[in-house]
């Protein structure tokens, strides 16, 4: 019996002549826990929430920034991060930076996913099979769903039914008073300083030494 070949071995070996050129989301790619693909995560915000999308390279403390600003305001009721693929843990870190510096806010986490298309160019010293020279570079279009996640975070109270919701923290934060004063002798310094002024109290019965005029 003729052993078969491994399966997707011309596949590996066409796509080392290409590269990746870019990666952008595919139009109604998007999907959410609980929903049809297309819907957003949340598609019963009231109007004015901020929605931060996180990117891979996107910084964190710029993201902090803008998000605590926007959540000072009184007419900013809620705000959502969300992210995919490599940056999901800056998603979560976010929402959870934001949740020590603003207390009382209701969390609502979903799982999702989105499409994103990926196109690839081959490479100039080994065009693909078949690419005549003079003709232009060939390129591959390569759809994947990445999975991701959305956070919203909500100065209202939510629906505690909902799946993903989590409470405000009931722990209370740090305590704003300032510490009490901390003496720098060591344990020794108290005795030493007592014995000191021992020593510079006069004795009872005996006469104060003056100078002779």
């Amino acid at each position: 019996m003729a052993k078969s070949a491994p399966p997707r071995s011309g596949q590996r070996r066409r796509m080392e002549n290409f590269r990746k050129v870019r990666s952008e989301e595919a139009p109604g790619g998007e999907g959410a826990e609980g929903g049809g693909p297309g819907s957003g995560p949340f598609a019963d915000l009231a109007p004015g929430a901020v929605h931060m999308r996180v990117k891979e390279g996107s910084k964190i403390r710029n993201l902090l920034a803008f998000a605590t600003a926007s959540m000072a305001q009184p007419a900013t009721r809620a705000i959502v991060f969300s992210g995919c693929g490599r940056a999901s843990t800056k998603t979560v870190t976010c929402a959870e930076i934001l949740k020590r510096r603003l207390a009382g806010l209701h969390q609502v986490t979903r799982l999702r996913y989105r499409s994103v298309r990926e196109v690839w160019q081959s490479l100039p010293p080994g065009p693909a099979p078949g690419h005549r020279p003079g003709e232009p570079a060939a390129s591959l279009s390569v759809l994947k769903n990445v999975p991701g996640l959305a956070i919203l975070l909500c100065k209202d109270a939510l629906d505690p039914r909902q799946p993903g919701y989590q409470p405000p923290d009931a722990h209370p934060g740090p305590s704003s008073q300032p510490a009490a004063p901390t003496s720098k002798r060591g344990p020794g310094g108290a005795a030493a300083a007592e014995g000191s002024a021992k020593r510079l109290r006069p004795e009872p019965g005996t006469a104060e030494e003056r100078p002779m005029a």
